[in-house]
């Protein structure tokens, strides 16, 4: 009666195809995750660990940096971040 405008063996096989893409990027997330970047300002003395998702991990500051003023410090785990997201960027 309605010709090949409601195909519903094609929407079966595309809700197959849909299905099959969601969980591959289920499985690149839970990938992703496990994906480990670290940043780093101040010549190592700032050191921030973040997953390929942007989730922070760790934060790694040598004492010596807190021998300076806040402001400082403020500036350099900011870098350190930064310097984390770009790679993280880079590789996904």
């Amino acid at each position: 009666m309605f010709g090949d405008k409601f195909n519903l063996g094609g929407l079966g096989g595309l809700m197959k195809s849909a299905k099959k893409v969601q969980e591959m990027m289920e499985k690149a997330q839970e990938e992703l995750a496990k994906i480990e970047v670290t940043g780093e300002s101040g010549a190592g003395a700032v050191k921030v660990t973040v997953t390929a998702q942007h989730y922070a991990k760790r934060i790694d500051i040598d004492p010596e940096i807190l021998k300076e003023s806040k402001e400082v410090l403020e500036e350099l785990i900011a870098a350190a971040i930064n310097d984390a997201t770009q790679k993280v960027e880079t590789i996904s």
